[in-house]
């Protein structure tokens, strides 16, 4: 696994890495300790500093198990060539297999649908150069080759790729459009979610009113970083959840099940052509008859 280190990033290498690995700091360490990850090319210790600009290689040992293909599964891919592939993922979905659930995921449909998957990321992780939560839909792009892969994880570790979103939130903001700039780190009453917490790392998202609808409004967002569940924690943090979070929110909503999320589109520069690249994915089936229900109760 190959890391690039963003602008704003000065903090300890177990620290910056428990924040974009699922590794705990513990085995971070035991990783760091019997050589297994590289800061600028050379063995560090668990303590360094991660600056800008950095490369950061991991390479655990490998899985006992590894991803196998699934055809089975299906997968809108909505755009294909020998470098990468653009998905519209589907609500519900695990992007990629990890210890206990080896099964049933992106990975494992992309394996048996695609000729190659960039091999940077690992056994479990084929291809997979940015994630979506499971109950959130929408555009991603996979890298085919690994040159494509670099590419791309360079594009977004330098925050050139644009990301737009759209979420319905419980409530009414104040505002028609602003900006949440809040630190995001690990929740400290329970690890396994995200907060806005004092020294977390600096989150930043735009958003904006698309409309009004009974109890709800429906609106766009742009991510500036990519922190882990960054639109739901910040949502919450304005007092206004995604509708149908089950983790941050008030949970399942006109027969939801997970967060009215949708990565709607998705720009990056092609890593051969150096063609920039704009893709679009439609709303899912849910998420329009949530729409309709809550246009219907205003009247529209």
């Amino acid at each position: 696994m190959k890391l690039f280190a963003e602008p704003d990033d000065k903090m300890r290498l177990d620290v910056y890495l428990a924040e974009e690995t699922e590794y705990t700091r513990s085995y971070i360490k035991q990783l760091t300790d019997g050589g297994r990850v590289l800061l600028n090319g050379e063995k560090p210790k668990a303590g360094a500093v991660v600056r800008k600009g950095d490369v950061i290689d991991i390479d655990p040992p490998e899985p006992v198990t590894a991803a196998k293909p699934d055809p089975d599964i299906p997968v809108d891919i909505m755009y294909e060539d020998g470098d990468i592939a653009v998905i519209n993922k589907q609500q519900g979905l695990t992007v990629h297999p990890a210890p206990g659930n080896f099964e049933h995921t992106l990975v494992n449909a992309l394996l048996a649908r695609l000729g190659s998957l960039s091999a940077i990321n690992g056994a479990l992780r084929p291809g997979i150069v940015h994630r979506l939560d499971k109950d959130t839909s929408g555009v991603m792009v996979v890298a085919k080759s690994d040159r494509a892969h670099l590419s791309l994880s360079r594009q977004i570790a330098e925050r050139t790729v644009i990301k737009k979103y759209v979420a319905v939130l419980d409530g009414h903001l104040k505002e028609e459009e602003g900006r949440i700039d809040a630190p995001i780190g690990r929740n400290p009453r329970d690890r396994k979610l995200m907060a806005v917490v004092p020294g977390g790392r600096r989150a930043i998202t735009d958003y904006r009113l698309l409309e009004r609808l009974s109890g709800h409004d429906y609106v766009g967002f742009r991510i500036l970083t990519g922190r882990t569940h960054q639109i739901r924690v910040h949502a919450k943090y304005i007092g206004h959840p995604v509708t149908g979070d089950e983790q941050y929110g008030r949970g399942a909503f006109c027969g939801t099940h997970g967060q009215l999320l949708h990565a709607r589109s998705l720009t990056f520069v092609h890593p051969a052509t150096g063609e920039e690249l704009t893709f679009t994915a439609p709303l899912p089936e849910i998420f329009e008859k949530v729409l309709r229900i809550l246009r219907a109760k205003d009247g529209n």
